[in-house]
């Protein structure tokens, strides 16, 4: 079952999500409600029918949306391009470029020439490490509420709910180029806009939209996934 979580995780373009700096942003392919709009109007906004909205999103009442509410709007596994600030997540962020998610068999993004600092995000024992195919990131498992903190200075640019797979997420903004990703946790403790130190707790650890209580933490050099290990000290 966490292989399989964990997989749905890869999938999700959050390099895309990431690629306009906003407040509150969402992945290609998802679209956040806002006010005024009706299945019916974001449906035909998206050049898709209703039946597919709803059924894409599990929609029991298709009457009852909310205003920042997430719905994706390009079917299941679709491949959807880049595009402006969104809602998201994990939402978006940082890096001014439209590129797309590289395909799941794709290789790891090359390494930046300049680095970042960072600190471990959280204590605990990593359970599965980045392989840059099904594994945008590293996992760290610990007890429910272990802190979670800022691997590096830097804006809180998303935190919420709304990114699927992901669950209760935050994303930091350190450079013009890169963020870190904290997913999974039970309780966030900061808000987008926040500027927050390196060692700063954000976070605790949990286990939503996961199958066991674990940080999912990912590190993004201009839009792309790179392995955290390759920055994080040796412990």
């Amino acid at each position: 079952m966490l292989r399989k979580t964990m997989m749905r995780l890869a999938c999700v373009p959050l390099a895309a999500v990431l690629a306009a700096c906003g407040s509150a942003p969402v992945a290609p392919g998802y679209y956040r409600v806002e006010r005024g709009d009706t299945v019916t109007k974001i449906a035909r906004r998206h050049h898709e029918s209703v039946q597919s909205i709803v059924r894409w999103n599990n929609l029991t009442n298709p009457d009852s949306i909310e205003v920042g509410q997430v719905l994706r709007v390009v079917p299941p596994g679709a491949n959807a391009a880049a595009g402006a600030p969104i809602r998201t997540s994990p939402g978006a962020a940082p890096a001014p470029n439209s590129s797309t998610e590289p395909s799941r068999a794709g290789p790891e993004t090359a390494p930046p020439a300049r680095g970042i600092s960072l600190i471990w995000p959280t204590t605990g024992k990593v359970i599965h490490g980045f392989d840059g195919v099904t594994y945008k990131g590293i996992d760290i498992a610990n007890t429910a509420g272990t802190p979670i903190v800022a691997a590096a200075p830097g804006t809180v640019v998303y935190a919420g709910n709304g990114l699927r797979g992901y669950g209760n997420l935050v994303i930091v903004k350190h450079d013009a180029d890169f963020l870190t990703a904290y997913a999974h946790n039970q309780a966030l403790l900061v808000k987008e806009g926040e500027r927050v130190a390196q060692g700063q707790k954000i976070a605790e650890m949990g286990d939503t939209d996961n199958d066991r209580v674990a940080l999912h933490f990912e590190l993004r050099y201009g839009g792309k996934s790179i392995d955290p290990s390759r920055y994080l000290p040796t412990r």
